[in-house]
């Protein structure tokens, strides 16, 4: 009985039921129902940004909207091929925050950028260019274990489950990744 539910679970909500139809308003509104909370978390988690994840959702059923006809529940169920929808926004909005220049107006908080650290905002702007670089240069498993523990700030439980590690290898990559990382930043002549 246990694998009957995991594989129902697997095949996603509903897996008996046909899809809603996303041409059809009501198809795209079911769809929203059952799945737009679960993409926003996900969203807010990746971003730490209400209104960029609520844009991203609101993205995210644009595309489906527009890409409807191409959407085959014989390959995946409408919560896989939404998420994969999910992943190529969120990547587009990370790029494109990424080539934002540093606010000089206050933030959303209503202070200035930290300026705590002594150094100029361009000095701010050369070292984190200089990190992002240096994170280039180290392998994909060191990278990806310090963006989201050290970077995103995410629990160590939380990143090994969605990497499927074990904490303590997590904790490992960590390591290694962070010495890989000031070898590749004397390299790059950055002291500090």
């Amino acid at each position: 009985m246990a694998r009957v539910l995991r594989r129902r679970r697997r095949r996603g909500a509903g897996a008996g039921a046909p899809a809603p139809d996303l041409r059809d308003e009501g198809g795209l509104q079911a769809a929203y129902d059952a799945h737009g909370p679960e993409l926003y978390r996900f969203a807010l988690r990746q971003l730490s940004d209400e209104v960029a994840a609520q844009d991203v959702v609101q993205e995210v059923f644009l595309r489906a909207w527009r890409a409807a006809d191409r959407f085959d529940p014989e390959l995946a169920s409408l919560r896989v091929w939404l998420f994969a929808i999910a992943r190529n926004v969120l990547v587009d909005e990370l790029r494109r925050a990424a080539r934002r220049p540093v606010p000089m107006a206050p933030s959303g908080n209503g202070r200035l950028p930290d300026r705590s650290t002594g150094r100029s905002i361009d000095e701010q702007v050369m070292q984190s260019w200089l990190v992002e670089e240096a994170l280039q240069r180290i392998g994909p498993e060191h990278r990806a274990a310090l963006v989201e523990t050290y970077l995103r700030g995410r629990p160590y439980a939380e990143v090994a489950a969605e990497q499927g590690i074990p904490v303590g290898t997590l904790r490992s990559r960590l390591f290694y990744g962070l010495k890989a990382l000031r070898v590749v930043m004397d390299e790059m002549g950055v002291r500090e």
